[in-house]
């Protein structure tokens, strides 16, 4: 479907979560030429952020552990809202990050908080248009960041990537309960530039209806 004009010119939050090693960023690249070939104003982020707090948080992780690194996650996350997403959303951009609320759900559990604490620490922030949250074999993960190596210190201990997986799955149910539009693909043997083309048809079968209704 051709997005009408409408479309290009609303500002949306899509988030794009999962396990470390799913292929996240590639997917992300892809997403973005997509939506800007046709014709939308795209901006992509990342979290953490380059904000101070989001510098402060990624230099503090291999530290910092439990209710303190999640609380400055968080604050992380209302800061780049305010600061980067809302503004660009005004603007009329479509904010594709690279991880958002989903990860904030999901990484500090390997810190043992418990999932109701962090979804209190973040229920404030901007609600996404779509989440989508990749999926993989595990194993298939498991190859990937062997291959690469680890981005952070909860992508290293063997078996991490089970729990990873089975920790978003239950932030999808999280995110379910509370309405939010959440997409799940599984990414173990699909190229990333199909998974960006399925995550664009969902997000043009969203906006249908409200160009319907106008």
């Amino acid at each position: 479907m051709t997005p009408s004009s409408s479309d290009l010119d609303r500002g949306l939050l899509i988030s794009v979560d999962g396990p470390g090693g799913a292929g996240k960023t590639t997917i992300v690249r892809h997403l973005a030429q997509i939506l800007l070939a046709e014709g939308r104003h795209v901006h992509v982020t990342a979290e953490p952020s380059n904000g101070p707090i989001g510098k402060l948080a990624a230099e503090l992780t291999p530290t910092v552990t439990g209710h303190a690194l999640a609380c400055l996650y968080a604050a992380d996350r209302y800061h780049h809202v305010e600061t980067e997403i809302k503004p660009r959303i005004q603007t009329g951009h479509v904010v594709i990050s690279d991880r958002y609320l989903a990860s904030g759900l999901v990484v500090q559990r390997f810190d043992g908080v418990d999932p109701v604490f962090l979804w209190q620490i973040n229920e404030e922030v901007e609600r996404p248009d779509l989440t989508v949250i990749l999926e993989a074999d595990p194993d298939v993960i498991s190859e990937r960041l062997h291959a690469r190596g680890p981005h952070n210190r909860f992508q290293s201990p063997p078996g991490n990537s089970r729990t990873e997986t089975k920790f978003y799955r239950e932030a999808r149910t999280m995110l379910d309960e509370v309405g939010f539009p959440v997409l799940t693909l599984d990414c173990s043997n699909r190229p990333p530039e199909q998974s960006a083309a399925i995550i664009r048809d969902e997000l043009n079968a969203m906006l249908e209806p409200a160009d319907s209704a106008t």
